[in-house]
């Protein structure tokens, strides 16, 4: 569970912002509910530095790193993200619902909707439509979409150890766990 207000409100007698904010946090590394506050006066000395910010640093870094491998499957199939983390999801986990898919990988159903019709187009997957629900379709790679995945897979453990490469072994463990931790939060 996430809570987070944050206010910036005159403070009476007091030149300038009064500002509080409050962020709760539960997760399976966490307290069942940590919460911190922090109310005082604004001052120059506490302007927000974005570039400083958590999720910013992490949401560059995956930016920048997913734009690395996005060459590879882009170039080599004409695919898109969404696409390369539909096709990984049936390769890994075989025979899927694009509902499956979207709670496993926390994808938007538009989006991979979308992945689905354009990997059809290729002839990367088939569909079935459920006997038990024929609202769904079993979707599952085609001969080309396997040979695709394994290819990528491939390619994806090489830029994996590459990117890896660029750090100590230490970091590079205390990293993954770190970002572990935080991808279950």
């Amino acid at each position: 569970m996430r809570e987070r207000s944050m206010s910036s409100r005159p403070r009476a007698g007091a030149a300038g912002s009064y500002a509080t904010f409050r962020v709760g946090v539960a997760g399976p590394c966490l307290p069942s509910r940590a919460a911190v506050t922090i109310v005082g006066p604004m001052t120059h000395d506490d302007a927000f530095d974005l570039g400083d910010f958590l999720p910013y640093l992490l949401n560059r870094a995956a930016e920048e790193t997913s734009l690395g491998f996005e060459v590879i499957y882009r170039e080599r199939y004409g695919m898109l993200r969404t696409e390369w983390r539909v096709l990984f999801h049936l390769g890994r986990h075989g025979e899927m619902t694009a509902r499956d898919i979207c709670d496993r990988a926390r994808l938007h159903k538009t989006k991979v909707s979308r992945a689905v019709s354009a990997l059809e187009s290729k002839r990367f997957l088939t569909r079935a439509t459920l006997e038990q629900d024929r609202r769904l379709e079993a979707l599952r790679l085609s001969a080309s979409g396997s040979a695709a995945y394994r290819t990528l897979s491939s390619a994806a453990r090489r830029y994996d150890a590459s990117l890896a490469a660029s750090l100590e072994p230490e970091e590079e463990r205390v990293l993954r766990q770190c970002l572990s931790r935080l991808a279950n939060l």
